[in-house]
This record gives structure tokens, sequence and C-alpha cells, in this order.
């Protein structure tokens, strides 16, 4: 690799195993996710995400250059924290926060990705290329916000049993401890 083109088509395939494989989480989140909202969300970034592989595949054209996936080891490594996450046998509960988290650290690596191919175009003055990819980004963009938002809503029962529990706590150490003597 001698030249910002052969990086450009090099990142590029990255950012088409990247959403490829992104398509095959949502998938696996849309029979996860309980929360209504959340679940209509997913669904419009996958078909968003559909678009994304379609734009990715006609810059490749564009540029007269064959498709080509270069293996994508960050969302490998998103991937590898579910299933580590998966083995700790957690409830839906904490498997919707989690889908959620992970959302969003997603939408931050993919924002990432984009922004720095658009760098790339805009220095290589491929201003279809910059359009394209400037409307990925916005996707990707739009999809963070809408997954901060449920981040912040959400808030499992379970984070409100441990909060009990350890109210309870402070209630009986402070009800058992020895009073001081009065003074006669």
């Amino acid at each position: 690799m001698q030249t910002a083109r052969e990086f450009f088509v090099h990142e590029l395939g990255d950012m088409l195993d990247a959403e490829r494989k992104m398509l095959a989480i949502l998938e696996q989140q849309q029979e996860e996710v309980k929360n209504q909202q959340m679940l209509k969300a997913i669904e419009v970034h996958h078909g968003q995400t559909e678009k994304q592989i379609e734009r990715i595949e006609e810059i490749f054209q564009d540029l007269e250059e064959n498709a080509e996936e270069q293996e994508c080891k960050g969302v490998d490594g998103l991937r590898q924290e579910k299933e580590m996450f998966m083995q700790e046998d957690p409830s839906e509960e904490l498997i919707e926060a989690f889908n959620i988290a992970a959302t969003v650290k997603s939408e931050h690596y993919e924002i990432a990705a984009y922004t720095s191919l658009i760098d790339l175009a805009e220095k290589m003055e491929e201003r279809k290329i910059v359009r394209l990819l400037n409307q990925s980004l916005r996707e990707e963009q739009q999809m963070l916000k809408k997954a901060e938002g449920f981040s912040k809503k959400f808030k499992p029962s379970v984070m409100d049993m441990e909060e009990e529990v350890e109210e309870e706590e402070e209630v009986t150490t402070t009800r058992s401890r020895p009073r001081g003597r009065r003074a006669a």
C-alpha cells in the first residue's frame, strides 16, 4: 500500500465488513430487545445499514475497484464482548441494558470510521463519494442520538433492588449502633 487511494480502498473494505457484521448484530438485537421504541429504531437502522452497504458498493464501482472486505477487528471486538457477556447468564433486562450500551459503542465506532473516510475522500477531491459517505454518517449520528436517549431513560429494576438493599443495610446499621451514654 503506497497511496492515499489504496489506503482509502482498504478502509472502505473495512467499513464494508463492519456494516455487514453490524447487519447481523442488528438482526440478533431485534430478537432480544423488548422496548418497542428501541426495537423500531433498530428496525429502521437495519434498513439504513442495508443502504449503507449499497452505498459502499457503489463507491467501489465509482473507483473501479472490487468490493473486497477487509476484516473489521473493531466490530469483531464488540461481538466478542457480547459473547463473553452472555456467558454470565444475564437476565433479559440486563441483556436489554447491554444492547443499548453496545449500540452506543458501535455507533461511535461507525461515526469515527465514516468521518475518517470522508476526510480521505475530501483530500482526494471525490465529491460524489463524500456525499454518499456523509449520508451514511448522518444515519449513524441519528441512531447514536436515539440510543443515547434510550440509555438515559432505561433503568433496569435490578439496579433498584440493589439500591433498596443498600438502603435497608444502612437503616439496619444505623439502628444497631450502640448509643452513647448520657452524662448524669
